[in-house]
């Protein structure tokens, strides 16, 4: 695996999965409502990832299988099915809710309502998942995702009181006009976007597509790390931004135009088209990548020949499923559901979900079955039950806290 093609797939994982439209919105939201306060969710979200993918990277280039692939055959059929289930819906729902934030994005360009656009991004993604091949999706995707860092450029631009937003930042409790019980479901929502199901998949996969071995291992881990520490200091950037020039301006966000306000103001006309771009990017790459996942899972579970390197006509079953998310998706935003709404259902009903997805990898990650002496250290397995834990216990409360506050409201 060469250096520059693991540092773009690092890019696209990264701001595809840590920047898709769930994080956008999110960061937004709860840096107007609650300033900086759920800050300190995003990197212990963002750890809890890098440690989950780092496992899923090993087992794949020890293995030269995909994760997925060895959860099946690991944990039996009944457990696979459930992994899948619960994997393939919320991947799905993820998918449709980026259909939705590549045409808000292109509303936000071309001032066309964003449904009218929704078919012709779910057309723009198939092009793509068929005829581009991967290397070449990762670089244009992962390196015009770049452009997100308009936001840290523009929160140095607003010149905010540091001392300020760091004290918010430590200050571990709701604003006085805010609720304990709202504060902690949109920390849920905030730990769901972080550590979104559907990313640790694709990585996983993408090595197999790329033939990782053993001796890629230790690239793949500078990309984990390096790409998703871009990810966290570009959603905090995010955060800071709403919460500099959002919250004082008491603007609730229900669209994604009102999260580039701070960057309009900060950069005008310019940053509105660096922002547009990097919406654009953020949202088709996730569109990629969650697109990609739901195929990898069915096609993996049921044992199909499968990948973007396969020619087409051999991945057949493959490519219909990949097909069919996406029609189910762009259906789904034509009913005139709001994508925003979209995006927040999905980060909750994504932490409830979390469990089924993180426990099997780190089953797998200690088989000396598949990774001899590749298996977990006794550190990682110290900090993954760890994780595991908070995991069952986002997964307890998202729903009820999801009614009680009646999503945020």
């Amino acid at each position: 695996m060469k250096w520059v093609t693991a540092f773009t797939l690092g890019l696209l994982t990264a701001i595809g999965g840590c920047l898709d439209i769930g994080d956008l919105v999110a960061n937004s939201i709860v840096g107007s409502r609650f300033g900086m306060s759920l800050a300190w969710v995003l990197p212990v979200g963002i750890i809890g990832l890098m440690l989950f993918t780092e496992m899923s990277a090993r087992v794949t280039a020890v293995s030269g299988r995909a994760t997925f692939d060895l959860v099946r055959e690991r944990l039996g059929a009944r457990a696979g099915l459930a992994n899948l289930l619960a994997s393939y819906f919320i991947t799905l729902l993820v998918l449709s809710a980026q259909m939705g934030g590549i045409a808000l994005a292109f509303e936000l360009a071309s001032g066309v309502h964003y449904l009218l656009w929704v078919p012709v991004a779910g057309v723009l993604v198939w092009i793509v998942l068929w005829r581009m091949p991967f290397e070449w999706m990762e670089k244009s995707y992962g390196l015009l995702g770049l452009a997100l860092v308009v936001f840290g450029v523009a929160l140095w631009r607003l010149s905010p009181d540091w001392s300020g937003l760091l004290a918010s930042a430590t200050t571990l409790a709701p604003p006085p006009d805010e609720d304990w019980s709202v504060w902690w479901y949109y920390a849920i929502a905030l730990f769901g976007s972080a550590m979104t199901p559907y990313t640790v998949l694709f990585f996983s996969s993408s090595g197999v597509e790329e033939e990782w071995t053993a001796k890629d291992l230790g690239t793949a881990r500078v990309n984990i790390f390096f790409g998703f520490s871009l990810g966290l200091l570009l959603a905090l950037a995010i955060m800071a931004c709403a919460a500099v020039f959002l919250m004082p301006a008491e603007v609730q966000v229900t669209d994604l135009d009102q999260v580039a306000l701070p960057v309009v103001s900060a950069l005008g006309r310019l940053g509105l088209v660096v922002v547009i771009v990097g919406f654009f990017a953020a949202t088709f790459g996730a569109a990629l990548e969650s697109g990609l996942a739901a195929g990898y899972s069915v096609a993996q579970y049921l044992g199909w020949s499968w990948g973007e390197s396969v020619s087409p006509s051999r991945t057949a079953s493959f490519q219909t499923v990949l097909l069919l998310s996406l029609l189910v998706g762009v259906l789904f935003m034509l009913t005139g559901i709001n994508p925003i709404k979209v995006t927040e259902y999905s980060l909750v009903l994504s932490a409830a979900a979390l469990p089924l997805t993180y426990l099997p990898i780190f089953v797998v990650a200690n088989d000396r079955g598949y990774l001899g002496d590749r298996v977990n250290s006794r550190f990682t397995n110290i900090l993954g039950s760890v994780y595991l834990v908070l995991l069952v216990v986002v997964s307890v409360a998202a729903l009820p806290l999801m009614v009680y506050t009646k999503a945020g409201q």
